[in-house]
């Protein structure tokens, strides 16, 4: 089996390369998740932050999609591209956990970067863990909703994994936060029965239907951190007359007129960091690094056309008060409701939506 998923890795990565006209070795890798580089999302996000710093330096670079979501077919990727000379190799997403702790074992001189996630075993000293502060731009996200006067809300995330709950654990506390700034708790309605997850993070026309029935229910806005099925959360808003839809980790806007903004992590500044410590030899092997609101690691996009009140300056106000560390964003159940029981709005609220799985 192993063998096979390794040719099948080996005839796609060929393929991609005849396409691309580039030569068959290089230093840069990327093995993609569960979706492809043109995700719209969090492996688009990562390769083009890739792509910016190898075309900027002059290195050579390439990546791999596996054949299977399988452990076993993350290491035959990450197997071949060492084979072809990849010196540092970058891998998006927690799936990717047990195949690191066992590359970064097996070898010693190529060095790793797992964003969103630590290997299994924990981070060696060949590799670099990235993880975001998802509750905190998040939370952004909920706060600039509710300032922009929506009060029917919802939550869809993908796989109840510890990035998404964040996500979503921001997103409540942003939302009531902004609403009790503004008197108007008694006016939101979520969560209850509008949070959920999908069990994927595939587009799908079931993810379509689910959301249409949202919209057409009252809900007013969709926060989506579901990766590619955001898309079908997309389509759904424009069948929708005044349907909105929040993105995730990169600018969703241009895909779709629906799209008021997204909660980013910047992910291509950190790729960008990680690659000029490595061909600086400072690589800094054996960290977990996290970026949040106080090193710029996450935000909402500088484009604020598409509120309808909601300003730069009141987004500038909220996100330096994070930063600063006035508001301390809960990224948990438990750390969301004492943070809203300090706000002492706990009595008129009540949290039924499961927020962590």
């Amino acid at each position: 089996m192993k063998k096979f998923l390794l040719l099948m890795a080996a005839f796609s990565f060929a393929f991609m390369l005849a396409a691309c006209g580039r030569a068959e070795t290089f230093e840069i890798a990327m093995i993609t998740d569960a979706g492809d580089i043109d995700d719209e999302s969090f492996n688009q996000g990562t390769w083009e932050g890739i792509v910016a710093f190898a075309e900027a330096n002059n290195k050579t670079y390439a990546y791999y999609r596996p054949a299977e979501i399988s452990d076993a077919a993350y290491l035959n990727a990450i197997d071949l591209a060492i084979s072809a000379g990849a010196r540092i190799v970058i891998t998006p997403g927690f799936l990717f956990m047990a195949a690191i702790g066992e590359a970064q074992a097996q070898h010693p001189d190529v060095k790793f970067v797992l964003i969103d996630a630590v290997p299994t075993g924990g981070t060696g000293s060949n590799t670099v863990s990235i993880l975001f502060a998802e509750h905190e731009s998040g939370f952004l996200a909920g706060y600039a909703a509710v300032r922009d006067g929506y009060r029917d809300l919802g939550f869809m995330g993908g796989i109840a994994v510890p990035a998404v709950v964040r996500f979503g654990i921001g997103f409540i506390a942003g939302v009531y936060y902004a609403a009790n700034e503004l008197d108007v708790l008694g006016e939101i309605v979520f969560p209850n029965n509008r949070f959920a997850y999908l069990g994927n993070f595939d587009a799908s026309d079931a993810h379509r239907t689910r959301a249409l029935s949202w919209f057409e229910g009252g809900t007013e806005l969709i926060f989506v951190a579901a990766g590619g099925a955001g898309s079908s959360v997309m389509s759904a808003a424009e069948a929708r007359d005044g349907a909105k839809v929040i993105g995730v980790d990169v600018d969703q806007g241009p895909l779709s007129e629906t799209v008021i903004t997204s909660a980013m992590k910047d992910l291509a500044s950190a790729v960008d960091q990680m690659l000029t410590a490595f061909f600086a030899d400072e690589f800094p092997g054996g960290q977990v690094l996290t970026l949040d609101a106080s090193n710029a690691g996450v935000a909402l996009p500088d484009d604020f056309s598409r509120f309808n009140s909601f300003t730069q300056a009141q987004y500038q106000s909220i996100f330096n008060r994070i930063a600063s560390g006035e508001i301390d964003v809960p990224s948990s159940h438990a750390e969301l409701v004492s943070f809203l029981d300090d706000l002492n709005i706990l009595d008129v609220l009540e949290i039924t939506a499961d927020t962590t799985s």
